[in-house]
């Protein structure tokens, strides 16, 4: 476990958690591989019972450690973004900046090249990319697929 618990044999292997005190807790909260949004939710509101606390034992400290790394596991699976194409990034980044299909000829070269790369007809080139990265100040890599 990341958190410095280390079980051995059934038996937790750190000095200040309070094993009795963090199976009661363990045993009220019964937590598990979170499978459902209800599941969630409860894990959700119970770290954030946890949190709430002005000094929380080391046992709670260990369960709040535990129901993170289960909300987080179930959010990355259930909540993770679908990665923009390089053609959405641009868009937003001309948009977010106000910017005309005109204001990048300095960048493609012709008001053609421009068209044809914002329609998907043409692709970015190397020299492209580059040239958007140091523009909108972001990395090339939101410009590869």
């Amino acid at each position: 476990m990341s958190s410095g618990v280390i079980a051995i044999h059934g038996k937790m292997d750190r000095n200040d958690v309070d094993e009795k005190e963090y199976r009661g807790l363990i045993g009220k909260s019964l937590p598990h591989v979170i499978r459902t949004e209800k599941e969630n939710d409860y894990y959700i509101n119970l770290l954030y019972s946890l949190d709430k606390k002005e000094n929380p034992t080391a046992a709670e400290r260990e369960l709040a450690d535990l129901l993170t790394l289960l909300i987080e596991a179930f959010e990355d699976e259930h909540y993770s973004l679908k990665r923009a194409t390089p053609l959405e990034s641009l868009a937003e980044l001309m948009d977010a900046n106000g910017l005309k299909q005109k204001d990048l000829v300095n960048i493609f070269g012709t008001p053609s090249i421009v068209s044809e790369v914002l329609s998907g007809k043409r692709r970015l080139t190397v020299e492209h990319i580059k040239q958007l990265s140091m523009r909108f100040n972001v990395s090339p890599e939101l410009f590869i697929r």
